[in-house]
């Protein structure tokens, strides 16, 4: 039996905080009522969406509550975003990057089947996109970017204010606007979202990331950008998401956002502290280890690290043995034996992309699980590399 529980899987999902499940309950009990009827059990429920709303607003600096649109996750409001925008606008061209998520990505591809055009911008070895190629890319039919503010596999922040920038410029003397969404999963309740700031369209997240309900998320969208609905059939949230609001989750997610930010300073200076260990001690243990997180400009939870002549798969199995829980990477791509198309996009070979860990810390961590980690993973490492031709031909 393993001697302790060690969850670092966080960017997958987070635990959802006691505060939180307490400020839904009442909305699972007492207020069940409908936001959509007019009797006073609907009006209670109404009351408490239109307060989260506004609530939800005033966290990410949104100008108002109606740019918020409640939908069930990240990759709902990804594909509202992308799928809804081109709708509205008679769109032709969209620009993402290569290190999207799936959400995203796939939403691409589908369209591509659709008769639209879209270029994937590569990104340099830290994962950072190449603006000049993005600029190069644009084109009088492109309707729509979408590039993620932080990378859930390696942690790297992208440039979107950079990005933003640009996209205004050119703005500023065509007939057909670019719009400009972000996919801020990774990041929201981890840097403070101001949208204003980030000069973006559109935002998605998913409150099962900072700590809130799973099944519930959120799509801001700034005034006078015009998006159509993907699903029919309900006047829901201003026409755009069709289906009875799920009051507890929204509730749930708004707390869990207002928690987070107000954390933000001293959970990141944390995290970065185990992340730091973490690192120093798998370098000074464990030989031909490749830390695939630039910490200069990551978010402070996530640390992906490759071992050469190792597979992933083995480490995670073996790793779970001992209580520790980890990823090969984005759990939406879990099952794929292909290796991360994230870390093929940053120049890592398919071989060594193979022996990938990602490490995602959270609140609950102490610096005790991080010394344990030290002490087991050494070990399983050697195993595996013991039952490896490629390592015993070096």
């Amino acid at each position: 039996m393993a001697k302790r529980k060690v969850y670092l899987d966080n960017s997958a999902t987070t635990y959802t905080r006691p505060e939180v499940v307490e400020a839904m309950l009442p909305y699972y009990t007492n207020i069940y009522g409908n936001a959509s009827s007019v009797h006073s059990f609907g009006q209670d429920a109404k009351n408490a969406l239109t307060e989260a709303r506004k609530k939800f607003a005033q966290l990410i600096n949104a100008e108002s509550s109606d740019e918020i649109i409640f939908t069930s996750c990240g990759t709902e409001s990804d594909n509202m975003a992308i799928i809804g925008l081109l709708e509205a606008t008679n769109g032709k061209h969209i620009i993402t990057s290569q290190l999207e998520h799936h959400a995203v990505l796939h939403t691409c591809k589908y369209l591509e089947t659709c008769g639209y055009k879209v270029d994937y911008i590569p990104v340099d070895s830290s994962g950072i996109i190449k603006l000049d190629v993005l600029k190069e890319k644009i084109t009088d039919d492109t309707t729509i970017i979408s590039i993620m503010h932080a990378n859930n596999e390696i942690g790297v922040i992208e440039p979107i204010e950079e990005i933003s920038k640009i996209i205004k410029e050119l703005n500023s003397t065509r007939k057909n606007q670019i719009f400009f969404h972000t996919d801020a999963v990774q990041t929201a309740g981890k840097i403070k979202l101001d949208v204003q700031k980030l000069g973006i369209d559109l935002l998605s997240v998913s409150a099962h990331k900072f700590y809130g309900p799973k099944g519930v998320g959120a799509l801001y969208v700034k005034q006078g950008t015009k998006i159509s609905p993907i699903l029919h059939g309900g006047h829901h949230e201003n026409g755009l998401k069709p289906g009875t609001e799920n009051i507890a989750g929204i509730v749930g997610m708004t707390k869990a956002l207002e928690l987070a930010n107000n954390e933000i300073e001293s959970e990141n200076k944390k995290c970065s502290m185990l992340r730091e260990k973490l690192k120093t001690g798998i370098l000074n243990l464990i030989p031909k280890s490749i830390i695939n997180t630039d910490f200069s400009n990551s978010v402070s939870s996530i640390l992906n690290v490759s071992f050469e002549s190792v597979e992933g798969e083995s480490l995670l199995l073996m790793l779970d043995m001992q209580g520790i829980a980890v990823s090969t990477g984005s759990a939406c791509a879990s099952g794929s034996t292909e290796p991360s198309y994230v870390l093929k996009s940053i120049g890592l070979d398919p071989v060594t992309a193979q022996g990938t860990i990602r490490f995602s810390l959270g609140r609950q961590n102490t610096h005790e699980d991080i010394a344990y980690v030290l002490e087991v993973l050494p070990k399983i490492v050697e195993k595996v590399r013991q039952m490896s031709p490629v390592w015993n031909k070096r």
